[in-house]
């Protein structure tokens, strides 16, 4: 029986525990509070993070990081991105030196602009084949409800991939493979930040017309930067692309969504942070990805105006009149 750590037990990491236990693995699932996972042991849910969900027999939860790492064939990372380098630096040690590095996460690190994967590869040295992505609209809520989802599983060593989509795969979430590792990570980081711009525009009461553009130009600059970056255009056409980009943009349920949702109706950025339980990782990404955009020579308008909003106080009204100002241009610029 595979044998799998989850590091993070809010509530995407609970949700992906119990797809990792529906598919027959032996989770161990960390969390930093030992009486949080008490009570996950104790009455077999996650009252914190996804109240009223059962979770399965499979899922063992615990506060000790070198427990949780015990004969890991597969290592699942589901902290916030800008925590990754520090934790990940007090558990590397413990780790199985084989193990699979999975990341769950979806943003950039700031100050390095680093992808997820490679802040990995920074601290424990391992190399692309032991270095794995899932991606995709993957909203936890409805994946621990049990409803139809799908992902991609993402290694440059095609064959890992196919282990962690085999580890993964149950009647109601279904991965798929692929070999790059760049889209994937690029797809799932940007999205937060469009979801970011469609909140706004719901927030302001900009109608259907208004985020159905936003998401289709947020997907042309996603693109334009994965294309910079060495992706493969493609990925961004697929669920770690559009299908991530339109759940995020789309749902209720997206932490993204709601956190723009909220500064577009007049709300600062301090009391929108105070009512936002869990974090938004576009928030802080939305300024590396732009770092990122610079540093490739890429143009992302769309992502200049969040940071511009959430970051330099530019009022939405103001913000919409100079992206809706911008010179005309062909739509394939």
């Amino acid at each position: 029986m595979t044998r799998v750590a989850v590091y993070g037990n809010g509530s995407w990491g609970t949700a992906f525990a119990m797809v990792l236990a529906d598919a027959g693995c032996t989770v161990a699932l960390w969390g930093r509070r030992p009486e949080l996972a008490t009570v996950i042991n104790d009455t077999r849910t996650n009252p914190d993070y996804l109240p009223g969900v059962s979770l399965p027999a499979g899922v063992r939860a615990t506060a000790d990081p070198a427990e949780a790492a015990d004969g890991a064939e597969f290592t699942v990372l589901v902290v916030p991105s800008q925590t990754l380098r520090d934790n990940l630096s007090r558990w590397a040690g413990l780790l199985p030196a084989d193990t699979v590095l999975v990341s769950l996460m979806k943003g950039v690190e700031l100050g390095t602009a680093k992808r997820m994967s490679e802040v990995i590869a920074d601290v424990t040295g391992a190399g692309p084949e032991r270095i794995a992505v899932l991606s995709g609209p993957n909203l936890a809520r409805e994946i621990a409800e049990r409803q139809p989802a799908a992902t991609v599983a993402a290694c440059r060593d095609e064959s890992v991939a196919r282990r962690l989509q085999a580890a993964c795969h149950t009647p109601y979430f279904r991965p798929y493979t692929n070999t790059d590792v760049v889209g994937c990570e690029l797809g799932g980081a940007v999205k937060n930040v469009i979801a970011l711009a469609v909140g706004i525009a719901d927030g302001m009461g900009l109608g259907d017309n208004a985020k159905a553009s936003l998401i289709t130009r947020g997907l042309a600059e996603t693109t334009r930067l994965g294309i910079a970056m060495g992706a493969d255009a493609h990925t961004f056409a697929g669920l770690a692309g559009m299908g991530d980009l339109v759940a995020t943009c789309s749902s209720p349920l997206s932490r993204n969504n709601t956190f723009g949702t909220n500064l577009g109706r007049g709300m600062t950025l301090e009391e929108t942070i105070a009512v936002t339980r869990q974090t938004a990782e576009g928030v802080k990404s939305c300024q590396s990805v732009l770092q990122l955009a610079r540093r490739h020579g890429v143009d992302m308008p769309l992502t200049e105006t969040v940071v511009g909003i959430v970051h330099h106080g530019t009022p939405p009204l103001v913000a919409l009149k100079e992206l809706m100002s911008r010179s005309a241009k062909a739509e394939q610029g």
